[in-house]
């Protein structure tokens, strides 16, 4: 199980950490990955980050802005946003998959998700 959290108001400009705790034994066994879905578009693909941590990927659109890192000791992986556009505005979401894509990870490959959580970022 999968819970997001951390979501909230900010304006442009400002950061936000987002965290998804996962419960159960074998979260070091799972790569992890990060998507949005903003009110009337898909769900986008965000980060993925390996089991290890020791590889990350990006999507274009947050490349230098957004980091993702995890904690295996606590079952947690975190999403640190920066530099918010407006037009990050939406809900996060946490997942979890087996296999790890070097690259833009489809919704399809993720196994498990959490509940969203929502990030508003004012103009």
């Amino acid at each position: 199980q999968l819970q997001a959290s951390g979501g909230g108001l900010v304006q442009a400009g400002g950061s936000l950490r987002l965290s998804c705790a996962a419960s159960g034994r074998s979260f070091s066994g799972y790569v992890m990955g990060w998507f949005r879905q903003a009110p009337g578009k898909e769900r986008e693909w965000i980060t993925t980050i390996s089991r290890s941590g020791g590889s990350t990927y990006y999507a274009d659109s947050v490349k230098g802005r957004f980091t993702v890192s995890r904690d295996n000791a606590k079952n947690t992986v975190y999403l640190q946003m920066n530099s918010l556009k407006p037009e990050d505005t939406a809900v996060y979401y946490c997942a979890a998959a087996i296999s790890l894509v070097p690259g833009p990870q489809a919704a399809t490959t993720m196994g498990y998700w959490g509940k969203g959580t929502l990030v508003t970022v004012s103009s």
